[in-house]
């Protein structure tokens, strides 16, 4: 017993940490960047805002398109990476393809993908090479024209990466960036709609943004109820229980029952006068 209470006790404080690891920037293996370069590194919220839909990439075959080609027909998930991470983005990018899996929405069909390098030296083969990889993991047909992994210019990844507010440094002594683990969801029309942080994207999560992203164009009414009874919270960047919507719902379905047993019992009395 005093086993299993003290695990209770440490199991909120093991939550929190893995919760700040996962919105922590990457750390370069051997040594992380020195304090100036981590604290470049972080997630300045932008709710609401547009993303620069003119700004110019190359896909995974050399070919140039505008973000802009991307948007319009559904809502799309975006990451910012970088191809020859080490660590944090191969994190990133696995777990939201498991996550991805688990959705009752197809990438291509449904919604969009968009990966792009922060790093302005990294070339299409490379990300076409990342696109195989993730697509063979994700497992569903059809995604390869849903989850796009571009490169491009130093200007357009910056005007991209300020536009969404993600914050990132590069370490020359370690040759690697520190970055957030973040993931970004935009409306069809290109509206910065939800931040997800932790690295353990929760399918719940992705697909109340989705649903919330589309405007309700996507989605059962099972998830149109799960909406009123969840809440993003912008801290944490998931979808917590809204009480006051449960409590609500709790009382509704009480009411409910209590005039169906009252209605049974009427007719049944009825019926016993009757005979």
């Amino acid at each position: 017993m005093g086993r299993a209470t003290n695990l209770r006790r440490l199991l909120p404080l093991c939550l929190a940490l893995i919760a700040l690891a996962g919105a922590a920037p990457a750390r370069a293996q051997g040594g992380g960047p020195d304090d100036q370069i981590l604290a470049a590194a972080g997630v300045d919220q932008r709710l609401g805002a547009q993303v620069p839909a003119d700004l110019v990439f190359r896909d995974e075959a050399g070919q140039p398109v505008a973000l802009g080609d991307y948007l319009g027909a559904r809502p799309v998930i975006l990451t910012l990476n970088y191809f020859e991470c080490p660590n944090l983005c191969t994190l990133v990018l696995t777990r939201l393809a498991d996550a991805m899996r688990e959705l009752p929405f197809d990438a291509g069909t449904q919604f969009s993908v968009v990966t792009v390098s922060i790093n302005p030296r990294e070339q299409p083969d490379l990300a076409a090479a990342k696109k195989a990889v993730y697509l063979e993991r994700y497992g569903k047909p059809g995604a390869a024209g849903g989850w796009h992994f571009l490169t491009g210019e130093a200007p357009s990844i910056e005007r991209l990466t300020e536009a969404v507010g993600f914050r990132y440094a590069y370490d020359d002594r370690q040759s690697q960036y520190a970055h957030p683990a973040a993931v970004v969801l935009l409306t069809p029309q290109g509206q910065i709609s939800r931040y997800f942080y932790d690295l353990s994207y929760a399918p719940r999560d992705l697909r109340l943004g989705l649903v919330e992203a589309s405007a309700d164009q996507i989605g059962s009414p099972v998830d149109q109820f799960l909406l009123r009874c969840y809440h993003y919270d912008p801290v944490t960047g998931r979808y917590t229980p809204a009480i006051l919507e449960l409590v609500r719902a709790a009382f509704v379905a009480m009411t409910l029952g209590i005039a169906g047993a009252v209605l049974v019992l009427a007719r049944r009395g009825r019926r016993a006068a009757i005979s």
